[in-house]
């Protein structure tokens, strides 16, 4: 997208974010499927907004191979995290039997998975703001298989969210509250062990479904 383009619609939705306590999830309108990082969109192969469905945001995950696209970021603009409890995502994947959702940097890595995720405002994308982004804790990774799922996580030092450059939210309290107080993006990603956000493909067509998304 053009590094314009990609302005105006930032400046359209930020009157759409959302905030904790929100009633509804947000539309699909509000969702961006990246990240943009120097003008490039890291989801090849995916459109920037999902499919408005009446079930909620939804878009095909892409395959059957890593050159035929992958999915990395969804998220959603939202001001700040600052005293909410909880992020919470309910989903469906439907995909036929036998299908396997793959890690496209590392396709021997281990399973592919779902990470809750959220952003603290004026990220580089660089090294120099190691503790920006923060992704679900180890334990709390989903495995991506059909079906419907739900992951629900408190927002809570003592759950160790994952920073960017390996820190938690136990050993590094301070860059955790920050973030949490200036947060600008939420959602969830796609990856695995070789890097939460690094992206996954589906060897069979298969389409993710937002049913729910609460910032309580």
């Amino acid at each position: 997208m053009m590094p314009i383009l990609r302005s105006i619609l930032a400046a359209a939705l930020a009157g759409s974010a959302i905030s904790p306590g929100a009633a509804e999830a947000p539309p699909a309108s509000a969702w961006e499927i990246g990240p943009f990082i120097d003008g490039r969109n890291y989801s090849v192969g995916m459109p920037v907004r999902p499919a408005d469905t009446r079930e909620g945001a939804s878009f095909v995950i892409p395959g059957p191979t890593a050159a035929d696209g992958h999915v990395h970021y969804v998220t959603t603009p939202v001001r700040s995290l600052a005293g909410a409890k909880r992020i919470t995502l309910r989903y469906r994947i439907d995909a036929p039997r036998g299908t396997r959702f793959v890690q496209q940097e590392n396709p021997g890595a281990g399973p592919a998975t779902l990470s809750l995720y959220f952003q603290r405002r004026g990220d580089s994308w660089r090294a120099r703001h190691p503790d920006y982004r923060w992704y679900s804790p180890v334990a709390r990774q989903v495995p991506l298989s059909p079906g419907v799922h739900e992951v629900s996580i408190p927002l809570a030092e003592d759950e160790r969210w994952i920073a960017m450059m390996g820190s938690d939210s136990a050993t590094n309290p301070r860059g955790f509250a920050a973030a949490i107080e200036d947060a600008h993006r939420v959602g969830f990603t796609f990856g695995g062990s070789s890097g939460r956000g690094h992206g996954v493909y589906a060897t069979n067509p298969a389409r993710f479904t937002v049913l729910d998304f609460r910032i309580e």
